[in-house]
């Protein structure tokens, strides 16, 4: 692994964005998205609107420029104003050329937006999932937002024209995309829950972060990590929990076995090597290691991602 903790997460996880299309919207309209337990991403080219989550809490105001992010696991809505009944996504009819449907009455375009998704069906862990918030709002006038208004506007300009290779080239904005939003929870790490992406954004814990991910099968003992981070022992391991929620030993393990996930899902590595490669001396003690963590013996694991 490389000593870049969020693109080592990205690669484990599995994460895989996708660009799906989009809307324009005029008078009053309101339509119902649903994550389905993938990431949703919606950006605003143009106008505002209102997102309505309902799972309660207030509404979310946005605006041209802005994008969100929601964890999937609840439907929201967005909408010209509370109280109209949405249609949902799947009733809605999108031109087959450009992705993009046709939201409201009015007859002029007040509103775009454009969506995607990250698949995580391959982070059995929800190693990603675990350190996002419910929602992440980043606004036009962030830091990243014009990279991000650039992207936004590269993926439209691919879904208009059509040139060859608009599949390859709108999934790779998309990744870019996420990879930016993440880059803002960094940078405003205040809101994130406890886990590896907070931990990554405290400027003290990142050195052991790094170590960690660089050589995860070292037998890495809490000392040396925390000479990495320049604390004491006590402090460096206080400090770590209520950033990433549990032990630094602890994440060390986790760590281990998402990389073990990973490579018995795509190599067919013996599971002794693959033992020896997350710091195990014995197979056994892996795959014992493995099952309390996984539910299932490595072996077992394998077959049935294969099959």
């Amino acid at each position: 692994m490389s000593a870049d903790p969020l693109s080592d997460a990205l690669a484990v996880a599995g994460a895989r964005s996708v660009f799906s299309g989009g809307f324009t919207a005029g008078g009053t309209w309101a339509i119902r998205l649903r994550g389905r337990d993938k990431l949703k991403v919606n950006a605003v080219l143009r106008g505002g609107c209102l997102l309505l989550r309902e799972g309660g809490g207030e509404p979310v105001s946005l605006s041209e420029g802005d994008v969100v992010v929601s964890d999937g696991r609840q439907p929201y809505v967005l909408c010209s104003a509370p109280g109209l009944e949405p249609v949902d996504s799947d009733a809605v009819t999108m031109e087959p050329a450009t992705r993009m449907a046709r939201l409201g009455q009015g007859e002029d375009e007040d509103v775009a937006c454009v969506s995607g998704h990250i698949d995580l069906s391959r982070d059995s862990g929800e190693l990603l999932r675990r350190a996002l918030p419910e929602l992440i709002h980043v606004r036009a006038d962030a830091a990243e937002a014009p990279v991000l208004r650039w992207l936004t506007g590269q993926l439209v300009g691919e879904m208009k024209t059509r040139r060859a290779g608009v599949e390859f080239a709108s999934d790779q904005l998309a990744q870019l995309l996420f990879v930016q939003v993440l880059r803002v929870c960094l940078a405003e790490s205040e809101g994130l829950p406890p886990g590896w992406l907070r931990a990554l954004a405290d400027e003290r814990l990142a050195p052991a972060l790094r170590l960690m991910h660089e050589d995860p099968g070292h037998p890495w003992q809490l000392a040396e990590l925390a000479r990495a981070a320049t604390m004491s022992r006590t402090t460096f391991a206080v400090r770590f929990k209520e950033a990433a929620g549990v032990p630094p030993l602890t994440y060390l393990l986790n760590w281990r076995m998402s990389l073990a996930a990973r490579a018995l899902r795509q190599d067919a590595v013996p599971v002794a090597v693959l033992a020896r490669s997350v710091g195990y001396t014995s197979e056994s003690a892996f795959s014992n290691a493995f099952k309390r963590a996984v539910g299932v013996a490595p072996r077992r694991y394998r077959d049935a991602v294969r099959s």
